[in-house]
């Protein structure tokens, strides 16, 4: 009989006690948490439950914070651009950002660590060649070049931690005090985070699990004069930069850094820049930092008895769950936010740590749950593109955030959650542990490897959006699908060679970006190790503009391979003859709906009459093959996450590892549904990832099919014969 309790953390509030009980009776609750903006009363905290309490390390304590202001967090931030008319320039360099978050650093000696720069030419100006006026917020270029294009890199305090300032806005917090974020790196700061943290445990008898949200440094979210966002970067380790870091960099590292190497063009280092050598030793040094500091907080809780927990969100920069200092933080558990599949797996593939755990949307605050609105279709949305991701990997909980005075106003919306507390212990119960058959191992292979293992990007922005729309498709349709997924970075090609269990690599992404690799296509190293991969019998998947930097008259530099390119212009005086469809081809079958390439990439043609063409429209490729030595090479324009895409990306792993015969084995012939096997409990399931009926062709591990029916969101668990 599945279980009805367990695995389920639920947020409370003050005046919410016997509603509370209620809700934990129906949903299953074993936990109980508070959330940001709400404290749990001594009453609830009584209950039989696990107390989990948001902790801040570096924000939420401002009669420090106000005392120590020369220890507030900094950041680099680079002005507006300005063009010289003439052989003086102003440089109001404030304008444009949220003088309530941000103030400038003049504290500091401007001429040490500001720089002021000609991006007409590319380098910085001398010192003396300009002035800051600090009763204006002003920089003042004495003998500018006329019509060159001018930025100033500065300084600033950071006086209002963001995500504080986000829900202070969401949910009209009026007179709340703005949190003042601190430095932890800072002799002061460091020591009262320590300080504090013994007394609080002290004074908390009744939390079971610190939940810190997270450690120290925010990803970089800055705002503009209108409190909206200007620039967000969830990668981005913008907020860990101060005059002290800079100075032990330079005392550990023998070099200096430059604002410029933060600033970067006003890109800062963004998770589509392909990262240089000095913005990764920066990384590193700041990973190192957290990871010790980190440790000694956690220390902490263990010797006051309670468990430590991750919230991997906020100020987690520098905690890179996947990076090579993590484990020594010594964490118990790590919590996230789960947008969809591939962020589920982000969770749950987490090494190191005892337990793992997903909180799920909607966030019960206002902006969602008002009148007029229903919650439900949000919650089913992003639980049946988690479901498919926790049929592969679980994580060991799920848990919910917000006030829950406001979700338990929507009866409909308590009642589906009640279902999916359910269905999820059940899911859990099932899997046991176990690890789910895998057709293939497959490498997704980009400029961060292993460290962004599930990362494209984490914060919803529809620009960014469209600019990953196939690496974010791939990794949506992979985190449920029935293979073995690893990531590879193009060092680790450079240092070990590519992993010999590796049956098919995937490039996806935009040129010259992280994703795609740009200019680390031009090590030979690199194309030759890929090229004798697949001549030996491996697939390549290339995705949106693969290998892609125009180079000795490529621009895709494995285009040997893809038997593709992409028309730039120049070879235009060249005739393209290879344009004919084939029918009926591998890749194309089990389509149901029309081609979806979302943005898709333009102007690709074939090579040779070499190149299997299986969808040919307006004129150009959108889906091809190419035989190479044992192994093959497929190239699809864009990939979209959708199921009718997810089963093309499947058709593509296969075809392109020469292993067609596998991928009836745990198949389901409808792309709506998936099967799912676990031949170490001896179970599989047939899981409906719509929410309407649906038929399907379902084929056991043998390749012997029966035909079945779905209700709408259906697990079928049935025992393997």
């Amino acid at each position: 009989m599945a279980k009805t309790k367990g695995r389920v953390t639920l947020p409370s509030e003050g005046n919410f006690l016997e509603q509370t009980k209620e809700m934990m009776e129906r949903w299953g609750a074993d936990a109980l948490r508070d959330s940001d903006g709400t404290k749990l009363p001594e009453e609830v905290k009584a209950l039989d439950a696990t107390i989990y309490t948001t902790y801040f390390v570096a924000r939420g304590h401002n009669e420090f914070a106000k005392e120590h202001m020369e220890e507030c967090q900094q950041l680099y931030l680079m002005s507006l651009r300005v063009t010289a008319a003439g052989d003086t320039a102003e440089i109001p360099f404030m304008e444009g950002y949220f003088d309530q978050q941000v103030v400038p650093d003049y504290l500091h000696d401007c001429k040490k660590w500001w720089e002021v720069m000609d991006r007409t030419l590319g380098r910085p100006l001398a010192p003396e060649s300009w002035e800051v006026d600090p009763k204006r917020n002003v920089v003042t270029i004495k003998a500018a070049l006329p019509f060159h294009e001018y930025t100033v890199s500065f300084l600033v305090f950071a006086v209002w931690d963001p995500t504080q300032m986000y829900n202070h806005i969401t949910n009209n917090w009026g007179d709340k005090p703005h949190e003042i974020p601190f430095d932890v790196r800072q002799e002061a700061s460091g020591r009262f985070a320590k300080e504090y943290l013994v007394q609080w445990l002290k004074e908390n008898p009744r939390t079971d699990v610190v939940r810190f949200t997270t450690f120290f440094y925010h990803f970089t979210l800055v705002f503009n004069s209108q409190a909206k966002e200007k620039f967000v970067d969830w990668f981005g380790y913008g907020a860990t930069v101060s005059v002290k870091a800079l100075e032990e960099f330079e005392q550990e590292y023998g070099y200096r850094l430059t604002p410029e190497d933060i600033v970067d063009n006003g890109y800062y280092n963004c998770t589509f820049r392909i990262p240089s050598k000095r913005y990764l030793d920066y990384m590193d040094f700041i990973q190192r930092f957290v990871a010790k500091k980190a440790g000694e907080l956690v220390d902490l809780v263990h010797q006051a008895g309670r468990e430590a927990m991750m919230f991997l969100g906020d100020n987690w920069i520098g905690t890179e769950p996947y990076g090579k200092y993590f484990p020594e933080i010594g964490l118990d558990a790590v919590v996230g936010s789960v947008g969809g599949g591939a962020t589920l797996r982000l969770i749950s593939d987490i090494p190191g740590v005892r337990y793992t755990e997903g909180r799920f949307l909607p966030y019960f605050f206002p902006d969602t749950f008002h009148e007029g609105n229903d919650p439900c279709a949000e919650a089913r949305e992003n639980w049946l593109g988690a479901r498919r991701a926790i049929m592969r990997k679980p994580i060991d909980r799920i848990g919910y955030g917000g006030y829950l005075s406001l979700a338990y106003q929507f009866p409909a919306f308590v009642d589906y959650i009640r279902q999916v507390t359910d269905e999820f212990r059940e899911i859990y119960d099932h899997i046991g542990g176990s690890k789910p058959y895998c057709g293939l191992k497959v490498a997704v292979l980009n400029c961060w490897g292993k460290l962004r293992a599930w990362q494209a990007f984490m914060v919803a922005h529809a620009l960014w959006y469209k600019q990953t729309y196939s690496y974010f498709g791939v990794l949506e349709s992979l985190s449920g699908a029935n293979a073995d997924v690893t990531f590879l970075s193009f060092d680790d090609i450079r240092k070990n060679g590519i992993p010999k269990d590796t049956e098919v690599i995937i490039n996806a992404g935009a040129c010259e970006t992280a994703f795609s690799g740009g200019k680390e296509w031009l090590d030979e190293r690199i194309v030759t190790a890929i090229r004798r991969f697949v001549w030996n019998g491996g697939g390549f998947v290339g995705i949106g503009e693969p290998s892609a930097v125009q180079f000795g008259g490529r621009l895709f530099q494995l285009a040997d391979v893809l038997g593709v390119d992409k028309e730039l212009g120049f070879s235009l005086s060249s005739d393209k003859y290879f344009t004919r469809e084939q029918e009926g081809h591998f890749l194309t079958m089990d389509r149901r709906e029309a081609f979806d390439f979302g943005e898709s990439t333009n102007n690709i043609y074939a090579l040779s009459p070499d190149t299997e063409i299986a969808e040919y429209s307006h004129g150009e490729i959108h889906i091809s093959a190419h035989g190479y030595g044992k192994g093959r090479g497929v190239y699809l324009a864009g990939l979209p996450y959708s199921h009718e895409n997810t089963r093309l990306l499947m058709r593509s792993l296969y075809y392109s590892a020469r292993k067609e015969e596998r991928l009836k084995r745990w198949f389901s012939q409808n792309p709506l549904c998936e099967v799912h096997a676990y031949p170490e409990t001896g179970k599989y399931a047939v899981v409906n990832n719509s929410p309407a009926p649906q038929e399907t062709a379902v084929y056991d591990g043998q390749g012997n099919a029966r035909q079945i029916r779905l209700e709408g969101c259906q697990i079928l668990w049935e025992s393997i014969n």
